[in-house]
C-alpha cells in the first residue's frame, strides 16, 4: 500500500503502520467499542428471548474486544523497546484502574451497563496514555 492510500484509510497510519492522530485512535477504538456493546446486546436478547438467563448479566467489558484489538495493532507497529512497553503497561493499569472504579459507581446497573460503562472509560483512558506516551517516550529515548 503507498504512503498515498495510507493517508486515505482510516484510521490515518504512517509509513510504519502507527496510527497518526489519537482522533483517528479514539475515533476507531470508540466505533469498536460500539460495535462490540451492540453485539453484546443482541446476543443478550437472542438468549433471554430463548429463556436462557435474564437480561443483562453478560459482563461489559466484552465490548473492548475490538478497542484491544487495534491498541495490540499499533502496538506491534512501534519498534521493540521500553517506550512501547512502558506506555502499554501504564496504560493498562491506569485503565483498568479507572474502568473499575466507574464500574464500582455504577455498581447498582446489570453487568451488561457497568461493563460497557467501565469498558468504555478504560478504552478512552488507555488510548490518551499510550498515543501520548509512547510518541513522548519514543522522542526521549531516540
Amino acid at each position: 500500500m503507498s504512503t498515498r492510500e495510507q493517508q486515505r484509510a482510516f484510521p490515518r497510519r504512517d509509513a510504519e503502520g502507527r496510527i497518526l492522530t489519537l482522533g483517528d485512535l479514539l475515533g476507531v477504538t470508540l466505533a469498536g467499542l460500539v460495535i462490540g456493546l451492540l453485539a453484546l446486546l443482541l446476543f443478550e436478547w437472542a438468549f433471554a428471548t430463548l429463556g436462557a438467563g435474564g437480561f443483562g448479566r453478560t459482563n461489559g467489558w466484552l465490548a473492548v474486544i475490538l478497542p484491544l484489538w487495534l491498541f495490540w495493532d499499533d502496538f506491534r507497529a512501534w519498534e521493540f523497546g521500553a517506550a512501547r512497553v512502558l506506555a502499554a503497561l501504564v496504560g493498562i493499569a491506569v485503565g483498568v484502574v479507572a474502568g473499575l472504579l466507574v464500574a464500582g459507581l455504577a455498581a447498582g446497573l446489570p453487568a451488561l451497563f457497568t461493563g460497557a460503562l467501565a469498558a468504555a472509560v478504560f478504552t478512552v483512558v488507555y488510548a490518551v496514555i499510550w498515543f501520548h506516551g509512547v510518541h513522548w517516550l519514543a522522542r526521549r529515548t531516540g
